[in-house]
């Protein structure tokens, strides 16, 4: 499992830079001060999602079974909350309306917090 979750948080890292560099570059002349804001925001929480899964597969106090719940929440929680930003700021370039898919952003966040809160949980009650 720690293999996995290390390659998926190296795969977000390296996507995230990627995608910041292209919001950076690419985007800054066609999308609005807002949209590129709310595009490096979702850049953002993809990278510190990738940090975070890279930390999970390294702790070592916590059963398969709680890494594995993590990790699935972390990855359909940046799918989600990152993914529909992407979509939802580059309608200007891509000329498809998104906004059906707004629904999930916040979808997305809720995964992310309750990651945090299930690696906390856990944290709190593993045997020292």
């Amino acid at each position: 499992m720690e293999r996995k979750i290390i390659s998926v948080a190296a795969f977000m890292g390296m996507t995230a830079i990627v995608l910041g560099a292209f919001g950076a570059h690419a985007l800054k002349k066609e999308l609005s001060v807002e949209q590129l804001s709310s595009f490096e925001t979702g850049v953002k929480y993809q990278m510190y999602h990738a940090l975070f899964l890279l930390f999970l597969g390294q702790v070592s106090n916590l059963s398969e079974k709680v890494k594995k719940r993590v990790f699935q929440l972390v990855l359909f929680g940046v799918f989600f909350f990152s993914g529909s930003i992407y979509l939802l700021t580059t309608k200007a370039i891509t000329g498809i309306d998104f906004r059906f898919i707004g629904i999930v952003t916040p979808i997305g966040g809720a995964l992310l917090i309750v990651a945090w809160g299930v690696l906390f949980w856990y944290i709190l009650k593993s045997k020292r």
